[in-house]
């Protein structure tokens, strides 16, 4: 007997047939046999599992059923080459066959072929083998799976700008992904002091999306913030909170949100069947987090540039109005002053009473004015000796009648203080800031304590020359929540808030801080977390010589005959103007633009003042005006008037030195104030 007979041949009283048929049920791999026409004459049950078949239902079945439609013509002719040169081919030559399931579904196989011609049959045995259970295979094709998850959330990004749907999204894709039974978005909120849950699924009755959790570093998910990277949760790492483990969560996994540094959210993601979360998950968790970090950075940064966007549109639109409305006020308030001389009401106390009252009504107006613009607009501060006593006692006055009544405000005025040199409208308008921002850290109440006296220690942050300068310091101090060192740091950012959507401009500090600086003064911050805040502004003082408010102080008056070329384009308030300067003793002519200004000039030079206003219609502006009539008359003084603020800073930074700025709504005194320092100024000698 040959040695291949010896092979072959079963032992003693075991039947080949029984054998054969044994081995073919049960080999692990799946095992069809096919003949010449390609019709499946036996399938074992591992092929009819792998197929998504019943036993039995693979016979009879041509070979092409379970080809995918896309590659039969391919496969048909690699079939009749087959037949034509029949060889075994062994598992392993083939990575990329793919079979057709029943369901319509697709599997990636591997394929070994066995012809059966020598044995006298025109058949071929297919051995298919799943390359998915290989472990190799299944980690790549993991990968790629975790790497189409990374893509479509990296697609959805793209789209959509809206993060809470990012979030939505992130926690739907990552429970799939990773077949998790709970998956928590944790943000914390601008101030640090709490977790907000952005996004959650598995967990709606307990961390329902809106829910708040104290950031304490003893407790969860505040210990996560001590973390640099993915921390295990469960019986190997942090402990999962009480309300998690009632719902069964045995295990998870949870990774930083991080930007520039900085932690600011986390992901949690939570299985109750002990799971281990391999490199490649962990690596997918990192990649995922640093995507959707990203994304809600992006849709933060233009959030903020569109409400910039928005601020500047509304502080563009404000300017129109405001210096329509400054216009008015001119006109009003100068014409309330005329009635004030007219002998039938300088008797009449009833109307002079109505008038004052009036007059007081255009004075708030113009400050309403003033602070419309503060938020979007450079002010044009008008500094002058300021006894903060009063001021701050009226202020406190009516902050103990607005701020919520569980806040006690104190006030603590040192004696015998020197004026101060400020704008008093912006010194209150910075004040009341501080005190807003103050009651909004006090939610349940506190105290607000106001204190100023002189500052003996160096101010800190001022110019060099003005070190050895006398300042004032007033301190307003609350009992508030206070702020971590993160959010102090950034406190006189622009746009930069830690209110909630619509609550804040961002601009509240950022505005008390430009004012301070451009008073010359200094301001500082103190604050931590549970200690309250406190906020010092340093204020330069005045002589005590000049302790007089100028709004007290008698105005300079004019020499009679004073020659003045005015410039206004507006008939109402030309003819206050007019009205004010025939009051001085003026002799005025009076133009509507500044191309008739300067043909007036070239008729006639003899004018000792340029009255103009600098927004002047289509044509030359006031400040090419003065620029042009001082070239032709260089002793000429000039006087700039303006409804719009930041008109009159620009041309404070850029015009000559001696000429001087006068805002609208201007009184009569301050017209006549405002001239005065004007011809000082040209007739005084020049370097």
């Amino acid at each position: 007997m040959s040695a291949d007979r010896l092979a072959t041949a079963p032992a003693a009283g075991i039947d080949a047939q029984t054998v054969y048929r044994s081995v073919f049920a049960a080999y692990p791999d799946a095992l069809i046999v096919v003949d010449a026409a390609g019709v499946i004459v036996l399938a074992n049950p591992p092929a009819a599992a792998l197929l998504g078949y019943a036993d039995g239902e693979l016979t009879g079945l041509n070979v092409d059923a379970l080809v995918p439609d896309a590659i039969r013509p391919e496969h048909a002719a690699y079939r009749a080459a087959y037949a034509d040169a029949p060889r075994t081919r062994p598992m392993g030559t083939q990575m990329d066959l793919v079979a057709r399931r029943r369901d319509g579904s697709q599997v990636m196989v591997e394929i070994a072929l066995s012809p059966l011609q020598d044995q006298g049959l025109p058949l071929v045995v297919a051995s298919i083998r799943d390359i998915g259970t290989y472990p190799r295979v299944r980690q790549a094709l993991l990968r790629a799976r975790y790497s189409e998850h990374l893509a479509q959330l990296g697609r959805t990004a793209v789209d959509v700008r809206d993060p809470q749907t990012i979030l939505a999204h992130v926690t739907t894709l990552v429970a799939s992904a990773l077949q998790l039974d709970a998956v928590i978005v944790y943000l914390l909120e601008p101030e640090r002091q709490e977790f907000r849950v952005a996004s959650s699924v598995g967990l709606d009755a307990i961390r329902p999306i809106g829910a708040r959790v104290a950031n304490r570093p003893d407790a969860f998910p505040g210990v996560l913030l001590h973390h640099a990277g993915p921390t295990p949760l469960g019986a190997d790492g942090v402990a999962l909170p009480e309300a998690l483990a009632r719902e069964g969560l045995a295990c998870g996994v949870a990774v930083p949100l991080t930007d520039r540094g900085k932690t600011f959210g986390v992901l949690a993601v939570l299985s109750r069947r002990l799971q281990a979360f391999g490199g490649d998950e962990i690596r997918f968790l990192d990649a995922l987090c640093s995507l959707l970090a990203t994304s809600l950075q992006r849709a933060q940064t233009e959030e903020a540039l569109n409400h910039a966007q928005r601020l500047e549109s509304v502080g563009q639109l404000t300017g129109g109005i405001a210096h329509d409305f400054n216009n008015l006020l001119t006109v009003i308030q100068g014409n309330l002053q005329f009635l004030e001389d007219v002998p039938a009401l300088a008797a009449d106390a009833n109307g002079q009473r109505m008038l004052a009252a009036a007059a007081r009504a255009t004075r708030r107006a113009a400050e309403l004015t003033g602070k419309l613009l503060a938020f979007s607009r450079r002010q044009m501060l008008q500094p002058q000796p300021v006894d903060i006593g009063p001021l701050l006692a009226s202020l406190v006055d009516m902050l103990r009648r607005t701020l919520d009544q569980r806040v006690r405000i104190e006030l603590d005025v040192e004696p015998g203080l020197p004026a101060v040199l400020v704008d008093p409208v912006q010194l209150e308008s910075a004040m009341l800031n501080v005190a807003i921002n103050a009651r909004d850290a006090m939610p349940d109440g506190g105290r607000l304590g106001f204190r100023v006296a002189a500052c003996d220690a160096p101010v800190p942050d001022v110019a060099p020359e003005q070190a050895g300068e006398p300042f004032v310091a007033v301190v307003i101090a609350d009992t508030g929540t206070g702020m971590p060192e993160e959010v102090r740091e950034r406190v006189f950012e622009p746009f930069f808030t830690t209110k909630g959507v619509g609550r804040g401009t961002g601009l509240g500090m950022s505005t008390v801080h430009g004012f301070v600086k451009q008073s010359r003064g200094s301001i500082a911050i103190a604050s931590a977390p549970g200690a309250g805040t406190t906020v010092t502004l340093f204020l330069p003082t005045l002589a005590t010589d000049a302790h007089t408010s100028i709004d007290e102080a008698a105005p300079a008056r004019l020499a009679r005959g004073l020659r003045v070329l005015l410039v206004e384009d507006d008939a109402a308030v030309r003819e206050v103007a007019v009205g004010f300067l025939a009051g001085f003793g003026c002799v005025v002519t009076s133009c509507t633009t500044g191309e008739e200004a300067l043909a007036v000039l070239e008729r006639e030079a003899a004018f000792d003042l340029l009255l103009t206003d600098i927004a002047l219609g289509p044509g030359l502006r006031g400040t090419d005006v003065a620029a042009r009539a001082q070239r032709r008359q260089p002793d000429l003084a000039v006087l700039l008037v303006s409804g719009f603020s930041e008109e009159l800073v620009d041309a404070d930074q850029t015009a000559p030195i001696d000429w001087e700025l006068l805002p609208k709504p201007y009184s009569r005194n301050e017209l006549e104030r405002a001239i005065s320092t004007a011809i000082g100024a040209r007739a005084a000698p020049r370097a």
